[in-house]
């Protein structure tokens, strides 16, 4: 087993992150602002700030180089390829999305259909950067 190439994880989860921030400005202006804004005002919160975008932005990077870290930890077990990223992903987007989400869901913190959409919408955002990121990651 070779070692993980640094310098690739950092090319390939900055595509990733390009694309998780991509994905999450559709989601978050385009899509779901309204009703983002209306579960806010319910739990007695403002609005999301803009001020708090670049911290959003930042952690969007952070988990793209996390899931092509992880993509190439795995990598020697499972092989190089498509199966193994999105397998990868999928790992992360559980641990990231999934599990935080179900816990909103059971206590019923923000509209069910908000949860529901935006823990699908980032399933399928997280498989796509994974694959991305991997494409972008060699070990030599």
């Amino acid at each position: 087993m070779g070692r993980i190439n640094l310098a690739r994880v950092l090319v390939g989860g900055f595509i990733a992150g390009l694309i998780i921030n991509a994905s999450e400005f559709v989601l978050n202006v385009m899509v779901i602002e309204d009703q983002m804004n209306a579960a806010m005002a319910a739990l007695n919160q403002p609005p999301i700030a803009p001020s708090m975008i670049i911290w959003f932005v930042l952690f969007s990077f952070g988990f793209g180089f996390i899931l092509v870290w992880t993509y190439a930890a795995v990598r020697p077990r499972f092989g190089a390829g498509l199966t193994t990223a999105i397998c990868a992903a999928t790992l992360c987007w559980g641990l990231a999305c999934l599990y935080p989400n179900l816990f909103f869901y059971v206590m019923n913190l923000f509209p069910r259909n908000l949860i529901v959409l935006t823990t699908a919408w980032q399933l399928v955002e997280t498989v796509v950067a994974g694959i991305a990121g991997a494409w972008a990651y060699t070990e030599a």
